[in-house]
């Protein structure tokens, strides 16, 4: 990372922990991991705003993706799964506080180029895969930690199939026409939610596409 990238990283760390209290591993992620990579069509990567990244999808706000990282309490976890990788920036986050990161995305064109990212990048513990989020990844469950970065009006029961007993999954639910960034953790076969504050993500779609 170029010294100005690292630069704008650390303002934009510092904008991100005045409005969200962010735990020193997670501001180290934010600060430590490029932007500009992450999102290839915008002309200020660094704004706290969300982003085109092409095929007709967006990057979320980095304060969304703080927010939604720290829902995750995913600090020194095991592995994670996380459904819509798009360009993969949350998971490049996820990376510096969790062993391994597990993402899906159903846009084809979307998961190779984030896979060539991560390998530019020198991120080895990411590893994507081009299918239908809905179905999760059973190869490697059980997940200590999921998250959706996308929306939803109820998080499909295989994704809660495929959280370990005692795990968190953090997903944005639609519920009367806004959405809410919603903490579940799993307790044997008890569900508990806890709603937080409000967000915008595109929707989660079944199928698999190339475009």
């Amino acid at each position: 990372m170029s010294s100005l990238e690292a630069a704008k990283c650390q303002k934009m760390s510092d904008e991100i922990a005045n409005l969200v209290e962010l735990s020193p591993m997670v501001y180290r992620a934010f600060s430590t991991t490029p932007r500009t990579p992450f999102v290839p069509v915008s002309i200020n990567a660094f704004k706290l705003d969300a982003h085109p990244i092409g095929s007709n999808q967006w990057i979320s706000s980095p304060l969304t993706v703080a927010k939604m990282t720290m829902a995750l309490e995913a600090e020194n976890c095991d592995n994670i799964l996380e459904i819509g990788c798009g360009s993969g920036y949350q998971a490049a986050i996820l990376a510096k506080i969790a062993r391994r990161v597990f993402s899906v995305e159903r846009i084809e064109a979307l998961a190779n180029s984030a896979k060539s990212l991560m390998k530019n990048l020198g991120i080895n513990n990411v590893f994507i895969r081009f299918d239908d989020g809905n179905l999760g990844w059973r190869s490697y469950a059980p997940y200590d930690r999921i998250i959706l970065s996308c929306f939803c009006d109820v998080v499909p029961d295989r994704l809660f199939e495929q959280l370990r007993d005692g795990g968190i999954l953090v997903a944005p639910v639609a519920k009367d026409g806004k959405q809410y960034i919603t903490q579940y953790k799993k307790y044997g076969n008890q569900i508990n939610c806890k709603t937080l504050g409000e967000c915008v993500f595109v929707p989660l779609l079944g199928g698999t596409t190339d475009k």
